[in-house]
């Protein structure tokens, strides 16, 4: 039997041209249900693997992008103090589509249309693997932390609550 083709979305191609090693795992959509704890269940993960890419602005064209476990919350206060920012907000979900190239629940920290200042969850480098939105919904991606943290030139650090 062959192996069903999974369409490449501009994260993939990205890992693909680096040479980044990634497992792809598809899920059936549930449009009520599009976090990332539904997600983790679906794809047969735990939580704890499993991360969301949130987008924030410190004010105007200043965006960051944070990658935090899916069961978590983001420190806004942590967050702007490793961005060097003094406060920073959480980008409002009509503005991810035109900002990043990806709508919600389907952000990947790789590939957006400009490569943004991006944080990590410190807790990445402790699983080694880690699971995060392959760019579209029903996709997801396992890929190192490490070659993440490469491609998308981020910064590990302590970010949630």
């Amino acid at each position: 039997m062959a192996k069903q083709k999974v369409q490449k979305t501009n994260a993939i191609r990205l890992l693909d041209q680096q040479k980044i090693n990634y497992d792809v795992y598809e899920y059936v959509v549930d449009p009520e249900h599009v976090d990332g704890i539904t997600v983790a269940h679906k794809i047969g993960y735990d939580v704890s693997l499993v991360y969301k890419t949130l987008v924030a602005t410190a004010g105007a064209n200043k965006y960051f992008v944070f990658v935090i476990p899916v069961a978590q919350e983001l420190n806004l206060k942590a967050a702007a103090k490793v961005a060097g920012e003094k406060k920073i907000d959480m980008l409002p979900v009509k503005e991810l589509l035109g900002l990043t190239g990806y709508v919600r629940g389907g952000c990947s920290p790789v590939g957006m249309k400009k490569l943004f200042p991006t944080f990590i969850d410190a807790t990445a480098q402790q699983h080694g693997d880690m699971i995060v939105s392959a760019g579209k919904l029903g996709l997801q991606m396992k890929v190192q932390a490490a070659d993440l943290a490469r491609i998308t030139r981020a910064q590990f650090a302590a970010l949630t609550v």
